[in-house]
């Protein structure tokens, strides 16, 4: 795993920041490994863990500019960190799912030596169907594949 996405996960742990890993990370945790170089991490969007957010992100050191704990605090919001292909996004909300339904649900997975949250199977199922692009179809494919 690249060091800066470790890095950022372990911040993210260190504050009790809470998260969940989705995307094509979430998709490999769940068994169906896909070339990606990005990484994609959901936050819970309310006052208190918008500042556990801001504060792992400031020790991280990402280059915070203009964000507020407002900006955290709402659905809608995707905070990029590096640049393609090597990103890291932090989301606030992801299509189809709410981090209410999603939290209690969670799944933990090895990433590096950390255990991250990460999105179930069924919630990611979801997101992905909602979403509708063809590689994420294609991945609600390869994920009720091995469910069936």
């Amino acid at each position: 795993m690249n060091r800066d996405f470790s890095d950022l996960l372990s911040a993210f742990c260190a504050e009790r920041v809470e998260f969940l890993v989705v995307g094509a990370h979430a998709l490999a945790a769940h068994g169906h490994v896909r070339a990606t170089k990005d990484l994609d991490v959901w936050v819970r969007a309310d006052r208190a863990n918008a500042q556990r957010v801001l504060k792992a992100l400031a020790t991280f050191g990402a280059p915070l500019h203009d964000l507020t704990l407002a900006d955290l605090e709402g659905p809608g919001l995707v905070f990029q960190i590096g640049v393609d292909p090597v990103r890291i996004d932090v989301l606030t909300s992801i299509d189809g799912v709410s981090f209410e339904e999603a939290w209690p649900d969670r799944v933990t997975a090895k990433f590096g030596a950390l255990e991250v949250p990460v999105i179930s199977r069924a919630h990611l199922i979801t997101n992905k169907r909602t979403t509708a692009r063809l590689q994420d179809l294609a991945d609600v494919e390869r994920l009720e594949g091995e469910s069936s």
